[in-house]
Formats: C-alpha cells, structure tokens, sequence
C-alpha cells in the first residue's frame, strides 16, 4: 500500500529516477514495436538457451552508460554484460535491464526493470521499474520504500495495510506447474484459503509490496538479478526472501550467480506459514 508523499530531498534518489525514468521509456517504446512488428523484432538466443532481444540490449546498453556516468567509481555486474571481474567488486551496481523477457515475447506487459547496489554481500538501495506502467519502486534497504509515478510524476511512500486479510495470496509464475508448488498449495490449504495469483518477472514484487500477493514461493532457478531489488524491498517493508534453508540471500559472494529457490513474504507472519508448510512437505517426503 502506497500514500502520497512529498519528493524525497535526495540527490541519490533523484539521479536514480532520472535514469530509470529514461530506461523505461525506452522500453516501453520497445514493446510497443514488438506488438506491432514482432516479426521484424531481433530476438536472440543465448548459450544458456534463454531469450535475449533488442530491448534488453538497448536498455543495458542506456542504463550501464548512465550509471557510469553518475557513479563511474561502482561497476556494474549485469546479465547482459561481461560477469568475468566480478568477484573482484566488493560493491557494485547489480542489473537486470529486462527482467521478464518471456512475459514481454509472449505480449504480456509484465516485465520490470531490477537494479540494486550491493556492498559486501547486502544489498544496500533497491529499484524494480515497471515500464509498461511508467512506475518505479525504490528505496533504501532500512527504510520505507517509495513508489514514483513518472506519468503524473507524483511520489507516495509505503504504509503497511492494517485491513486482517481473509486469504493466503500466493504469488506463482506463469509456469509454475511443477509438483512441489501443488504440494505447497495443499499443505497450506489446510489451515487457511489461499488464493494463487500468477504473473511473471519480479513484478511479483512489487505485487507484493501492493498488499495483491502475501507469499511467493520459488522452485525453479534464479540468478542473484532476479531477486536482490526484490529482496531490499521486501526487508524494508518487514518481509524479505530467503533460501528454502531459511537463510537471506547474499549477492556477489559465491562462486554462481545462480539462485537456488526461495521463499519470498510481506510479513514475519506469512513468513512462519510458509517455513511450517515446508518443513511439512519434508517430512511428508514432498519437497
């Protein structure tokens, strides 16, 4: 839940809409083209046999650029970009330009932009932009997170929703159809109604920061740009993500990039039914 703010006074903050703003414009242009000229569209495919287009190569390439140009001391460790120096990088930019590249070749305008600093393992300023909406959440990791809309370019900060909730919202990706994500959904449909909401990308997060999703639960592979602007958002809200040992993650200090699952939850409540039914799915020899 988001109520109007005044604008935060922070040169910081303000330099980080000036470039998010631009990127999602870009992006926004882009998939309108995509919708009107798929087929002249360029769509590659990358060694790790995911999809990479246009889209997110402009994007990147506008993003990297004008973060070096702001902060050219802190390097940036992006999907699209060369990962070979990183572990050299005790602070950096992390990015994902197009998070959602599926969700946006399928037509559905569910993709988001993910870029968070790290320092040290922690994730210290979080973004998730929405482009096809022009909305931009972000904000440090120990406070109340902001919500921008460049349309009307008006501010709002985060208020958690006092309203009792009557259903468990969980949160599960289009593809979501493994057996431990049914699993999880029986067990927890045991004590309480749930409600499964299905969208892509990390815009999951930002539903989540919404008061539309409480849980979100991960089986399948992330990597470390999926989930750390999620992650500092959640923390900052009194929620977080962590892996399925219960444990948060930590960013540019292992020798992948790649996640194993997660746990993601709005509250320390939602965070306690999920642990309870995954520690149910082991002992019942499901997870």
């Amino acid at each position: 839940m988001f109520k109007a703010c005044a604008a935060p006074q922070d040169a910081f903050i303000d330099d980080v809409v000036t470039i998010i703003s631009a990127a999602n414009l870009i992006l926004q242009q882009e998939y309108q083209t995509y919708c009107l000229a798929s087929e002249q569209f360029d769509v590659q495919i990358k060694t790790d046999h995911s999809p990479v287009t246009q889209a997110d190569l402009k994007a990147n390439a506008f993003i990297v650029h004008a973060l070096g140009e702001k902060t050219p001391d802190i390097p940036v460790l992006s999907e699209e970009g060369d990962i070979a120096l990183r572990q050299q990088w005790s602070k950096c930019w992390l990015l994902d330009p197009l998070d959602g590249t599926k969700e946006f070749l399928k037509k559905r305008p569910e993709f988001t932009i993910n870029l968070s600093l790290i320092e040290h393992g922690q994730t210290l300023f979080s973004v998730i932009a929405v482009p096809a909406q022009q909305i931009i959440y972000l904000g440090y990791t120990h406070q109340k997170p902001y919500k921008y809309d460049q349309k009307n370019q008006q501010w709002q900060s985060y208020e958690a929703s006092m309203a009792k909730q009557q259903k468990l919202k969980l949160g599960l990706s289009h593809n979501s159809r493994q057996a431990e994500y049914q699993q999880l959904m029986q067990i927890l449909q045991q004590t309480q109604m749930v409600e499964p909401v299905f969208s892509g990308s990390a815009y999951k997060f930002c539903m989540m920061l919404e008061g539309e999703i409480d849980l979100y639960p991960r089986f399948h592979p992330t990597c470390e740009w999926d989930t750390s602007a999620g992650q500092g958002l959640l923390e900052s809200v009194g929620g977080g993500l962590i892996t399925l040992d219960a444990k948060p993650f930590r960013y540019n200090v292992r020798d992948t990039v790649l996640n194993s699952g997660f746990l993601a939850f709005i509250s320390v409540d939602t965070k306690a039914i999920a642990l309870n039914a995954l520690n149910l799915m082991k002992k019942s020899g499901m997870g």
